[in-house]
Parts: structure tokens; C-alpha cells; sequence
């Protein structure tokens, strides 16, 4: 795999996770540069593991993965997505501070559900021959990035709009678990 080719990949995986921590930083109080980090790392490693784990499937196990990876990805970012809805338009919390960071169970199943068709890629990437190591981090690196950036953008969007971007970012990840569900039954 050229390197032109594993950058621009390593940059189209990274763009939903750019998206989801767009929301989750508009849904904090101005979150610190350590929380945009913090969150861009853990966006990053689970964005590296899962198209490793995708290679171990081998080819044995794509179609089973690939069978449900997007419903899987469907539900979590929808799950999410309608959650920060509500908080949005009821104004859950508002009352009370809003939060300095997100809890570390609810960055995974983001990440989780951003980063599941990597492992279809991962698949993809043993039929290519392609060193797995060296697109995982370049993968998960981009990601880190892009999520980190992500964070620090909703950060300002979060403080100057408050509940509408909070809404915006629930119906980007509704929108982008709806996609990818549409990808892989639809226009399969």
C-alpha cells in the first residue's frame, strides 16, 4: 500500500470519529485541552485495535463480521445520538454544571461504534497484504488527531450555542450510524 493510499485512508477512518467528539465537546463545559487528548486517545487506540482485530478474523470469519458490524454501530451511535437529543431539547441538566469530561465507559462505546467497520477494513487489508501494524497506527494516529481536534472545535461551538449544538451533535452521530446501515444493507 502506498503511502498517499494509507494516508488518505488513515484520514476517511478518522472522519466519524471527528464527528462524534465535535458532539461530545459541544456537550461538555469548555473541556480542557487534557479532556480534547485524553479523548482523542482513546478514540485513536480503539480506531488502531479494531482494524487488527479484523485482520486476525482473516477470512474465515469477514462474513460474520461484516454481517453485523453495522448494526452494531447503528445502535450505539444511535443510542447515543437520541440521547444527547433528549438532554438537548429537555434541557436534562441544565440546572445543574454541565460536566468537565465524559466518563470513560461512554468514550468506548463512541469510539466503538465510530471505529466498527475498521475491522472490515482490517479484513480487507490481509487480502492486500497490506503490514497491518503500519496502517493500524497510522489509523489510530489520524484518528487521535482528528478526535482531538473534534473535542477543541465543539469546545467553542459548545460555549457559544450550548443545547443546539449539543442537538446538532446527537442527530451528526444518528445521522452517521443511520449511514452506515444504509451502506451495508441498502447499496450493498
Amino acid at each position: 500500500m502506498s503511502p498517499s493510499a494509507l494516508l488518505a485512508l488513515s484520514f476517511g477512518m478518522s472522519v466519524d470519529a471527528f464527528a462524534a467528539a465535535l458532539g461530545k465537546g459541544a456537550a461538555l463545559d469548555r473541556p480542557r485541552l487534557t479532556e480534547a487528548l485524553r479523548t482523542g486517545m482513546v478514540f485513536g487506540v480503539v480506531e488502531a485495535i479494531t482494524p487488527m482485530i479484523g485482520w486476525a478474523a482473516g477470512l474465515a470469519a469477514s462474513a460474520h463480521v461484516q454481517a453485523v458490524d453495522h448494526w452494531l454501530a447503528f445502535l450505539l451511535l444511535g443510542g447515543i445520538g437520541l440521547h444527547m437529543l433528549w438532554n438537548a431539547r429537555t434541557g436534562a441538566g441544565a440546572d445543574q454544571p454541565r460536566k468537565q469530561r465524559h466518563g470513560l465507559r461512554l468514550l468506548l462505546a463512541t469510539a466503538l461504534g465510530t471505529s466498527l467497520d475498521a475491522m472490515a477494513v482490517g479484513v480487507t487489508l490481509a487480502f492486500l497484504e497490506a503490514n497491518i501494524l503500519v496502517a493500524a497506527a497510522a489509523i489510530g494516529l489520524a484518528t487521535a488527531l482528528m478526535a482531538t481536534c473534534g473535542m477543541l472545535l465543539g469546545r467553542l461551538l459548545g460555549g457559544r450555542f450550548g443545547r443546539c449544538a449539543e442537538a446538532f451533535g446527537g442527530l451528526a452521530l444518528i445521522a452517521l450510524g443511520a449511514s452506515i446501515l444504509l451502506e451495508h444493507t441498502l447499496l450493498a
